[in-house]
């Protein structure tokens, strides 16, 4: 696929999932991207009636009275894509892997929201950083973002989402729309988790193959780890692995959904090589 196919496709799945919104409920994309929470803009004396809640202790202890702080709406709202790209992400169908459909999905609501004026930045990581865009919100810019995402070329095999999770809340300062798309195949990831559930408004997005967790009964096979890059044999015909791999499956999806409950955050799981526009449509409601 040329990065022209590329966009061409991202261009009529947006524009599906836009008629589909707007005709079925009042108001547009802006909802979902628009800007969440207060931002700190001036001092002002005392008066009463305010919010003691609102006094900046600081400021006040400096015997000049007492301020309490204004706040207004945040106006621009940043999009902050965090992609797992580790080799993990490679698993799928020959002619589409999980990281294509992380790849589509990531692609069409970045090109909603630089529809919409949001700041756009992008983290892709394995165990490292391989690639990073600092938010701006210039057309250029959003979609230099998405062609960066469609011709990336991971260096590391491995994952690490606590180190990348971490990387995420030292670089954003202010309050943002995080989308986070991995397969969660990691762990020592879910206190970092919650730290930007708590400080950023975050979408989660689960990719997963249905091959991870229902693989053909073919007897004795064997399975390459991508990211360790060695091959180990697996019985694929025990019902006891199958039913492991089941268990682990749903274990680690169950709690990546019930941090995300906890913390008010947007949960979504997609089957790689499954339709994932009307899951897309569904989440936009979700969040209107």
């Amino acid at each position: 696929m040329t990065p022209n196919e590329f966009l061409a496709k991202l261009y009529k799945y947006e524009i599906k999932i836009r008629k589909a919104v707007t005709s079925q409920m009042r108001g547009n994309f802006h909802s979902i991207f628009k800007g969440s929470g207060l931002e700190f803009s001036d001092l002002r004396q005392y008066q009463y009636g305010d919010d003691v809640r609102l006094i900046d202790w600081n400021t006040s202890a400096k015997g000049h009275g007492t301020y309490v702080k204004i706040f207004k709406e945040e106006k621009e709202q940043s999009v902050f894509f965090v992609i797992d790209v580790s080799a993990s992400q490679d698993v799928g169908r020959s002619d589409r892997s999980k990281l294509d459909t992380t790849k589509e999905i990531c692609g069409v609501l970045a090109l909603s929201a630089i529809k919409e004026a949001s700041h756009v930045g992008l983290l892709c990581f394995s165990d490292q950083k391989e690639k990073y865009i600092k938010p701006a919100n210039t057309l250029k810019h959003g979609y230099q973002t998405i062609l960066e995402l469609f011709k990336l070329k991971t260096e590391s095999t491995g994952t690490n989402l606590k180190k990348m999770i971490l990387f995420t809340l030292d670089v954003l300062k202010r309050r943002s729309l995080v989308i986070l798309v991995s397969d969660f195949i990691d762990t020592g990831y879910e206190e970092n988790l919650k730290a930007l559930a708590r400080k950023h408004d975050l979408i989660v997005i689960h990719l997963f193959d249905q091959r991870e967790t229902n693989l053909p009964r073919l007897g004795i096979i064997p399975v390459y780890d991508t990211e360790t890059r060695k091959t180990i044999w697996v019985n694929a015909s025990s019902s006891w692995f199958r039913n492991r791999m089941k268990i682990l499956f749903d274990k680690n999806s169950q709690q990546v959904e019930q941090v995300c409950k906890q913390h008010r955050a947007n949960y979504l799981a997609i089957d790689a090589s499954e339709d994932y526009v009307p899951k897309l449509i569904k989440l936009f409601k979700v969040r209107k």
